[in-house]
């Protein structure tokens, strides 16, 4: 039965073909949709996920995100690394900030400053430049894009000099960070230059977070719970830092709407065209499934058969959707650099379900049509 149920299928090329498209259309758009919302979503975390060396962030308990900057005291750095379970603790400073440019222009930037003794966070992937030259005054590491960004058509190269907060910084090295939500330059420099390059506030703190490493042996979770307790601080693990961050952006920005909309629309759209074909593909070999009604095969038999050709046609389509949404985002992250897209087994699986319910759907709606169908239709001459 299936050998005859998959040539019912394929003996109307451009109906199958009809069917095939419309599945391949949904997955692609869901795929591609959702690649791009968990992309988005990941740039808001890449600066937790291009921070190594520590475990626990810990900050100020109103802290919602990890732009949402609001400085500790100094002596709060010693509380913690007092706490049992720390391995060690250094402070991490990490603010905007405004460069002038040789030629006048202005440029705002993400500073990040760093424990001037051990350089913990430093980016690791360098291509200009050793982290170690961030001893030197007034040194600065600027990443890749932001160096085009401000010398626009100039290879990689160290010596460049900007202005911030009317003192001179040189840059000493180029690195390699992941795209962030917000395309600006990301400097590096040491926590005591940091300082210098930003305009003092009205409380005279300029500490927004203190990284921690746990002892061997120890569970993050329960030293950064320990953290809390001792200090009345936010401590999160780098999971649970970059889940706060991804929850504030879903909770109060328009970015779920945006692509939900769209994921909804290909699901519908991929609905009515998948199931409207299916139908009338199904309706014009009623006197086929007639035949084989009169010919004593059991309505179970030919449920069967219509299933089977509404699984064949969903997983043919599902493949060619999200091999085309595959393509699409290895060949526009080469053209389109800024592209957020991000395929995780996550999307896969949605839009698997999404393909799964389009079938059954189109599916019933057919099934429904051939069980009503009485068999003397077929000797009646009309269907």
């Amino acid at each position: 039965m299936t050998w005859i149920a998959l040539k019912m299928l394929m003996g109307d090329k451009s109906k199958y073909f009809a069917i095939v498209f419309g599945v391949s259309f949904a997955c692609f758009l869901i795929a591609e949709q959702s690649a791009i919302f968990c992309g988005v979503m990941l740039r808001t975390t890449s600066q937790i996920r291009d921070t190594h060396g520590g475990d626990i962030w810990v900050m100020n308990s109103d802290v919602r995100y990890v732009d949402d900057l609001k400085p500790i005291s100094d002596d709060d750095l010693y509380r913690v690394r007092s706490v049992p379970g720390v391995a060690w603790a250094v402070n991490l400073y990490r603010g905007q900030g405004q460069a002038q440019l040789a030629n006048g222009t202005y440029q705002g930037l993400i500073l990040m400053g760093l424990d001037d003794a051990s350089l913990t966070g430093a980016p690791t992937h360098m291509l200009v430049g050793k982290i170690g030259d961030l001893q030197i005054p007034d040194a600065i590491l600027v990443d890749e894009a932001g160096f085009y960004q401000m010398w626009p058509g100039e290879s990689l190269r160290t010596g460049k000099v900007i202005e911030m907060n009317q003192r001179r910084a040189v840059v000493v090295g180029v690195y390699r960070a992941s795209q962030t939500f917000m395309t600006m330059p990301i400097i590096y420099t040491r926590f005591s230059q940091a300082t210098l390059f930003v305009p003092p506030t009205p409380t005279g703190r300029l500490m927004p977070f203190v990284l921690a490493k746990v002892q061997p042996g120890m569970d993050s979770s329960d030293v950064a719970e320990r953290i809390h307790d001792r200090t009345g601080l936010k401590a999160l693990t780098n999971e649970g830092f970059m889940q706060l961050t991804m929850t504030y952006y879903l909770q109060h920005t328009g970015i779920p709407l945006n692509f939900g909309t769209t994921v909804v629309l290909a699901f519908l759209v991929g609905s009515a065209i998948a199931g409207q074909t299916f139908y009338l593909f199904t309706v014009e070999n009623l006197k086929q499934f007639g035949t084989l009604n009169a010919m004593g095969m059991s309505d179970r038999r030919i449920v069967s058969m219509i299933l089977i050709q509404g699984f064949v046609v969903g997983g043919i389509g599902y493949g060619v959707g999200v091999g085309l949404a595959t393509l699409y985002g290895i060949f526009s992250q080469s053209a389109m650099p800024l592209l957020a897209f991000f395929l995780p087994w996550q999307v896969l699986a949605v839009t698997a379900v999404a393909m799964i319910f389009i079938v059954m759907m189109a599916s019933l709606l057919s099934i429904r049509r051939v069980l009503v169908l009485e068999p003397a239709v077929v000797f009646q001459g009309g269907a």
